[in-house]
């Protein structure tokens, strides 16, 4: 019997730049023997900045598109759980926190929908980790306080992982294993 894409468990990791989203989905996504997505808007950012070229608002919808292309693709590969380094929500916060607000309709649309099980929101008491992408050190309490609020508007479910690498891991799991159960 082919497994059906409502059949997976779709957990997200969200929050502001720095807080382990990418290394906790792929713990995760190894704990549970199954895929992960990556962050697109990290793979469109590098390649845009080999070309010596900087992010507009334009390039939101482009950033979109690829973040649903890759959870397409890979929810296909995946064993019960899909995690998502990010989802089209983490991109319109960003979209609207680096461009005046500027949101477009599709990612408004795509917030106002059940688009997963749960949200993993990532607190900003792990130390910023400067790289060739991540520009905002300053204000990350602002930011995590925005990424809640987010959620909170959209009644999305979540929990809040806080602490050291293994900390996080560990809750994660537990939260995870929780879900799992309920279903």
């Amino acid at each position: 019997m082919e497994k059906k894409h409502t059949d997976i468990l779709k957990i997200v990791l969200f929050g502001p730049e720095s807080t382990g989203k990418s290394m906790l989905a792929q713990q995760l996504a190894q704990q549970y023997n199954t895929v992960f997505v990556p962050e697109y808007s990290r793979i469109y950012a590098e390649m845009q900045l080999l070309c010596g070229k900087e992010l507009t608002q334009d390039d939101v919808v482009e950033i979109a598109n690829g973040q649903l292309k890759l959870e397409t693709e890979l929810i296909t590969k995946a064993n019960k759980i899909l995690f998502c380094d990010t989802d089209l929500l983490e991109t319109k916060v960003y979209s609207e926190m680096y461009y005046d607000g500027y949101c477009p309709p599709q990612l408004e649309d795509f917030a106002q929908r059940k688009t997963c099980d749960l949200y993993l929101l990532t607190n900003v008491d792990l130390p910023w980790v400067a790289d060739n992408i991540r520009d905002k050190p300053e204000g990350r309490h602002e930011q995590f306080n925005i990424f809640e609020n987010t959620l909170k508007r959209y009644n999305k479910p979540y929990q809040v992982i806080s602490g050291n690498d293994d900390e996080r891991l560990e809750k994660a799991i537990g939260f995870v294993n929780d879900l799992i159960k309920k279903q």
